[in-house]
């Protein structure tokens, strides 16, 4: 039985990472999953969040916005319409986009303009829970 898993991580643009690893935890839209080698096929649609991977005792960060995950064959394929290494997320603009956000919301006139604020805020506090994870866990080199 194999031990370890391909994970490649694709979005419009590029190829963000193919590497293998130990394990994959992602941000699906019903909750966190997370997937170790030979673990049962399936697809899942990603939510805002962090998607982390394990290699030996190091946990890597990557942010995702959107998109899907697809497992078998000892490969996690995520199709994702955003994905940032942490290492590449700029604070700054992470901060600047929450405080845009914020002050969306208090402005909105209606429930689209209110849910796309609140969206826009979900994924700037995203961004910077993912840098800060990274700096935690010592991988903002990767």
């Amino acid at each position: 039985m194999a031990s370890k898993l391909l994970l490649e991580i694709v979005t419009p643009d590029r190829k963000v990472l193919s590497q293998e690893v130990d394990y994959v935890g992602a941000p699906g839209i019903e909750g966190e999953f997370g997937i170790m080698a030979n673990h049962i096929p399936f697809l899942s649609a990603l939510g805002v969040g962090n998607l982390y991977y394990k290699e030996g005792s190091r946990t890597h960060y990557i942010f995702v916005s959107g998109g899907f995950a697809e497992v078998g064959n000892n490969k996690v394929t995520i199709l994702a319409e955003v994905a940032e290494k942490a290492v590449e997320i700029d604070i700054a603009r992470a901060q600047k986009a929450q405080e845009k956000a914020k002050l969306r919301m208090t402005k909105a006139q209606d429930r689209i303009e209110s849910a796309r604020a609140q969206a826009a805020l979900q994924r700037a506090l995203a961004r910077l829970s993912c840098k800060d994870a990274a700096q935690h866990a010592g991988t903002t080199t990767h």
